[in-house]
């Protein structure tokens, strides 16, 4: 059974920065797309960054290019974002999810984690 768990998420204020993490378990996902999302209070869920399992290539929303960095561990199964720079409009629930590289549709997803930026 799949199983995405994020941690890190809290109260920052606006220019700080937070560490998120995604232990995942369950299958191998030497072909999987480790992707983070989030959705802001009232707004579609968007993809926030991505990346290929093997590091081979990343993907970032413009809104957080040189603000947020992913990145994974394989030793222990995890893919994190960093977030430096916080904005208000950074708040959301981000969420972890996985989908196969020959697939469009993320198909695991986490329980999400809060992200709150104060002004």
């Amino acid at each position: 059974q799949v199983q995405l768990v994020e941690s890190g998420g809290g109260l920052v204020q606006a220019g700080g920065s937070l560490r998120l993490s995604c232990a995942a378990s369950g299958r191998t996902f030497s072909n999987y797309v480790m992707g983070w999302f989030r959705r802001a209070p009232g707004k579609e869920r968007e993809i926030v960054a991505a990346i290929i399992w093997s590091g081979a290539s990343t993907y970032y929303a413009d809104s957080v290019k040189g603000r947020f960095t992913i990145s994974r561990d394989n030793a222990r199964t995890a893919v994190y974002l960093q977030m430096n720079s916080l904005k208000p409009e950074d708040t959301a629930v981000y969420y972890c999810a996985a989908r196969a590289t020959d697939q469009h549709q993320y198909d695991y997803w986490g329980q999400g984690t809060q992200v709150t930026v104060s002004s």
